[in-house]
């Protein structure tokens, strides 16, 4: 008969992690503080400007025969409208929505006016949600050049993770990265100690 073997106080040995045996040094990992800079857009909040933008389109005498409309995609929008002058006004219509929703004009960016069918004009307007590559390095860069011992930072996805030894010095991060303008909205979650 194969016994299995036991330790002293009668615990199976394979039943044992290595960190549990008495004798074995335990190692323990000292969390550091973190925060996630990400850049997303609410679109619901997005979805609910371009419904009101729609209808102020749709109620003003400015606007009336012009057939003026934005249409919402999965990450862009298309403005039509008649002429380019009346194209004009539903994009300032749809930016005073936005505004109006907290949403950053950051996360919008403009498409050239192009011709359409039957002598109208349409405009597609990118939404742009994540931080890509380039705006990871810039994003990157300018934290490493706070000089700031112990922080550092790295892409993960289309997010940004720092580290850092000190909370206060992640703090100094956040408040230095909301002075300055790197072309998206930028937000701070998951802020750990």
């Amino acid at each position: 008969m194969d016994r299995e073997a036991r330790d002293p106080d009668g615990v199976a040995n394979g039943d044992r992690s290595d960190t549990d045996r008495p004798g074995v040094a335990q190692h323990y990992r000292v969390a550091m503080p973190t925060f996630d800079v990400v850049s997303q857009v609410d679109m619901q909040e997005v979805r609910n400007a371009v419904d009101q933008a729609n209808r102020e389109a749709g109620t003003r005498f400015d606007f009336k025969g012009t057939d003026s409309s934005i249409e919402l995609g999965e990450n862009d929008m298309v403005l039509r409208s008649s002429t380019e002058d009346r194209l004009r006004a539903l994009h300032q219509v749809l930016q005073e929505k936005i505004v109006r929703r907290e949403v950053s004009l950051k996360a919008l960016e403009d498409g050239k006016i192009e011709e359409a069918t039957k002598g109208t004009v349409r405009q597609r307007i990118a939404i742009k949600a994540g931080i890509s590559a380039d705006h990871a390095k810039r994003l990157n860069k300018f934290i490493k050049d706070m000089n700031l011992k112990g922080v550092s930072s790295q892409a993960q996805g289309d997010q940004l993770r720092v580290n850092g030894k000190k909370r206060d010095d992640l703090q100094a991060v956040i408040k230095a990265l909301k002075e300055q303008d790197f072309g998206i909205p930028l937000q701070f979650q998951n802020f750990r100690d």
